[in-house]
């Protein structure tokens, strides 16, 4: 069976680990957590801080920007629920904007007739690595003075017109899940700040609320509880791991882009699905390699048949939103429901993780038409037979 993922591993990891585990301190912002921190603040050009996970990160950021009952946030209905659920559980009602068919993000031609007196913030999700439409969403933002928090959970080391995503927003959030380019040990996250503003507030909050780090950079005498917070710090365990895995991150993307490309030459000419779009502003980190097939039963049943058939583990992605039961609680759809739904229900995710062998990939591929040519095949069958 090829799996879908792999959490990705060099080997490069378990010496930091060890290291960690000797030394004298395991709670966070330690010696691995400072790394890691630098090398990102160094790769955006931002002040960042590592947590636990990207749901964390965006839950720090609506607690800073104060969302609160009655305020709106804008966001694609076609994302995971830690996106909308970080600003729920602050009261915020959640504004679903349609998405674009080509990439599958935030359709920006959209959002400004979603924006009342009431929005806060805009929450553009860079879908599979590929760039929100930024200049347009910064210029709304100014333009009715509102936060925009970019969801880059998928984008680490993407660039949209030459800057890094998670570089554009008043905020943004990471993730090291398991699935992604790099990981933390299977869990982890981190915000970036690029606001100056809301630097030291967000140090308090993610230290329970206190001005723990100020006392511990000699700031103030004593620390106490100021403002609210949560424990919003990952272990050193964790941030050894991804030290680990940083020191090797050229490795890992160079491997992973030609396991993205190789799936695009395979399929790219192959007329019974559609592959990934990538603006020619944009450049990726090949985060995953999705194909769009017609409809929902033919990819149930590609899923179904290259795992029964070939032993090829495929999925699905996000269920939007908006069709959620949560969804009906805490959330409106702006606007028509053009492409969230029906695009969501034709993307099917291939296996893509470090290791993972071009002749696998190969195989996939031939894996893929086969089943999709018996498919067309069937259908054509039995119209002519109407």
């Amino acid at each position: 069976m090829i799996l879908f993922n792999r959490p990705p591993r060099t080997g490069n990891e378990d010496g930091y680990v060890r290291e960690a585990l000797l030394r004298d301190k395991l709670s966070g912002d330690s010696h691995f957590s400072n790394l890691c921190q630098n090398w990102f603040n160094t790769k955006l050009s931002a002040k960042t801080l590592l947590t636990p996970s990207c749901t964390a990160a965006l839950e720090m950021a609506a607690l800073l920007i104060n969302a609160g009952p009655g305020d709106e946030i804008i966001m694609p209905s076609y994302t995971f629920v830690s996106t909308a659920n970080a600003f729920a559980l602050r009261g915020a009602k959640i504004v679903f904007v349609d998405i674009r068919p080509d990439t599958m993000n935030i359709d920006e031609t959209l959002i400004e007739a979603a924006i009342t007196n009431r929005t806060r913030a805009i929450v553009p999700v860079h879908y599979a690595g590929v760039g929100c439409e930024m200049d347009a969403i910064m210029g709304l933002a100014e333009k009715y003075g509102l936060f925009v928090i970019e969801d880059a959970a998928q984008a680490m080391l993407s660039n949209y017109n030459g800057r890094p995503l998670g570089s554009f927003g008043h905020l943004a959030a990471f993730s090291f899940h398991e699935t992604k380019n790099f990981t933390s040990g299977g869990e982890g996250g981190l915000l970036i700040i690029n606001d100056a503003r809301l630097v030291e507030r967000a140090e308090v909050i993610r230290e329970k609320g206190t001005n723990r780090s100020q006392f511990f950079r000699g700031q103030v005498d004593k620390y106490t509880w100021v403002d609210v917070g949560s424990s919003y710090l990952p272990s050193e365990l964790q941030a050894a791991y991804l030290w680990g895995q940083l020191q090797k991150a050229d490795e890992l993307q160079s491997a992973r882009l030609d396991h993205w490309t190789q799936y695009y030459k395979g399929l790219k000419d192959f007329a019974a699905i559609e592959t990934p779009t990538v603006p020619d502003n944009c450049s990726h980190n090949a985060h995953m390699f999705y194909i769009k097939v017609g409809n929902l039963k033919q990819r149930t049943e590609l899923i179904e048949k290259l795992k029964s058939d070939f032993g090829v583990m495929a999925v699905f992605h996000y269920v939007p939103l908006h069709n959620a039961p949560g969804g009906l609680l805490h959330a409106r759809f702006h606007g028509k429901d053009r492409y969230t739904t029906r695009e969501s229900e034709r993307l099917l995710r291939l296996p893509m993780w470090h290791g993972l062998q071009l002749g696998q990939i190969e195989y996939i591929v031939d894996s893929v038409k086969s089943v999709m040519r018996a498919i067309c095949e069937t259908e054509e069958s039995l119209l002519s037979a109407r």
